[in-house]
């Protein structure tokens, strides 16, 4: 379980970033983004996300910005009707110019609507017993960009950079919500992760020690739990901040350049298969 002086349950409030950076980095990462795009040929397939084209990752971009920007604005009380961009298989060959007008107009309606509900108003959010607020969609759509920017880079084989505290707070937000007891209901199989021992380290090697970029994912109990903290574990993984988000988001394999792993491998493996939610 996790210690008290660390708890990071679904009614705390874990982001190291403010509410009105969140709104800022969703149009701020949809910009990198659309800087992938110039002169890009939309039907290339996305590596990290085999079963869509450029131009369907862009379309379940977009189009979840403004499923997000509708819920905030109408203060939903329930799920959207229209969840149409979840299934893009359609689309294909888009003007890349276009889209990218399109992306940016979403992301910017998206952080408006945002700044005018303002954190704490009540709206519908997909997570049970959290918090029910806009800053929930703030935060995730800011990470949800981040790390479908990643997706089009690799697609266009661009350079993909995260500055520290974006990327340290995508980590923990990932780690919180793959942790919600929910995720059994979900997932089932994730019970197979639990066990005596297994524990992982997270360990960012090129960060400042005050950026306390080091978590401890702990399946030692009933419940799944993690914590930022510095601690022996079963397996540890040591890479560069921008690598370490990219493996725990499944966008790159725990075997890659720069990445180390010490300790019970297979552990790390079983976890990474089971670390999804969505």
């Amino acid at each position: 379980m996790n210690r008290p002086d660390t708890d990071h349950s679904p009614t705390t409030k874990p982001t190291t970033l403010a509410f009105d950076r969140l709104c800022a980095e969703i149009v701020t990462q949809t910009d990198l983004l659309r800087s992938h795009l110039k002169d890009a040929d939309t039907s290339v397939p996305v590596p990290s996300c085999p079963e869509w084209n450029l131009n369907q990752l862009l379309r379940h971009l977009g189009g979840a910005h403004r499923s997000a920007e509708l819920t905030v604005r109408t203060r939903a009380s329930q799920p959207p009707e229209d969840e149409s961009w979840r299934d893009v298989s359609r689309y294909a060959g888009e003007d890349p110019a276009v889209l990218g007008a399109w992306l940016a107009d979403g992301a910017a309606m998206l952080a408006n609507t945002l700044r005018e509900a303002g954190p704490e108003a009540t709206v519908w959010t997909p997570v049970p017993g959290g918090r029910p607020t806009p800053e929930f969609f703030a935060r995730r759509m800011a990470h949800e960009t981040l790390i479908h920017r990643a997706d089009a880079a690799l697609a266009v084989d661009a350079t993909y950079d995260v500055d520290d505290e974006v990327a340290i707070d995508a980590v923990d937000e990932w780690l919180m919500l793959g942790s919600l007891p929910v995720m059994f209901d979900y997932y089932p199989s994730k019970r197979e992760l639990l066990g005596p021992g297994r524990t992982l380290h997270f360990h960012a090697t090129d960060t400042a020690p005050e950026a306390r970029a080091e978590w401890v994912v702990d399946l030692t109990g009933d419940l799944l739990a993690w914590r930022r903290a510095h601690e022996k574990a079963a397996v540890a993984v040591r890479a560069p901040l921008t690598e370490l988000l990219l493996l725990i988001y499944r966008r790159r394999p725990a075997r890659g350049e720069g990445v180390e792993v010490l300790g019970d491998a297979p552990l790390l493996d079983l976890w990474l298969d089971h670390a999804h939610f969505g």
